[in-house]
């Protein structure tokens, strides 16, 4: 398979998540108490929104940047991809169910919302970790990259395999300090920490 038709089939997946988040946004003009009542009585559905948005805008950047340097498509590779969007296509399904239950107020509902939004968040960052671990073994391989480059790559970029699970268990807690986490930690990831701007004119001529 073509490194376009992966990226592409990857584009459309998270162009479709990232899409869906806002369809459970919703106001009702002419409602007692106006929009502005209810833009406040949302702001769990808002901030969740918000987030994973963040989150899949940032999926999508590192992806380009990671995919980009790709230098064989096999079917490890497709396999590890599929398993990203797998995770990435249930961050509509958890954001909304975290918003729900952070209106509702059930705590116990709240604490099952908060392990499914981090889980999913967790298996974002499992499965895009090791699609690195897979490209980047290619670049070695190929002698485009050393391996202490990679090695220092992957643990700037995996830091999330272990932050993610640490940001579910604050969520028992708190879900307002787990979605300021996972903010902040994607605000991380909009830099890149990815290690492909120290192999960019090895790659496709094109610092990243």
């Amino acid at each position: 398979m073509s490194k376009t038709r992966l990226e592409a089939f990857s584009d459309g997946v998270l162009a479709v998540a990232i899409t869906l988040l806002v369809l459970d946004l919703h106001l009702e003009p002419g409602e007692p108490g106006g929009l502005f009542a209810q833009l406040v009585a949302a702001w769990p559905s808002f901030a969740s929104y918000i987030v994973s948005f963040l989150v899949i805008g940032v999926i999508w950047v590192n992806h380009h940047a990671v995919v980009r340097l790709v230098q064989v498509v096999d079917r490890t590779l497709l396999f590890w991809n599929l398993v990203l969007l797998m995770f990435v296509t249930a961050l509509p399904f958890t954001t909304s169910t975290l918003a729900a239950a952070l209106a509702g107020g059930d705590r116990t509902d709240l604490r099952v919302a908060a392990v499914l939004y981090g889980g999913a968040m967790t298996g974002v960052a499992v499965g895009f970790t090791v699609l690195q671990a897979r490209i980047t073994g290619q670049l070695v391989a190929s002698g485009q990259m050393d391996a202490a480059t990679r090695r220092r790559s992957l643990l700037r970029f995996g830091l999330g395999t272990v932050v993610y699970p640490v940001i579910t268990v604050v969520g028992l807690f708190s879900v307002v300090a787990m979605l300021v986490a996972l903010a902040a930690l994607s605000l991380y990831y909009l830099f890149n920490q990815t290690g492909t701007s120290e192999t960019g004119r090895l790659g496709d001529g094109a610092p990243s």
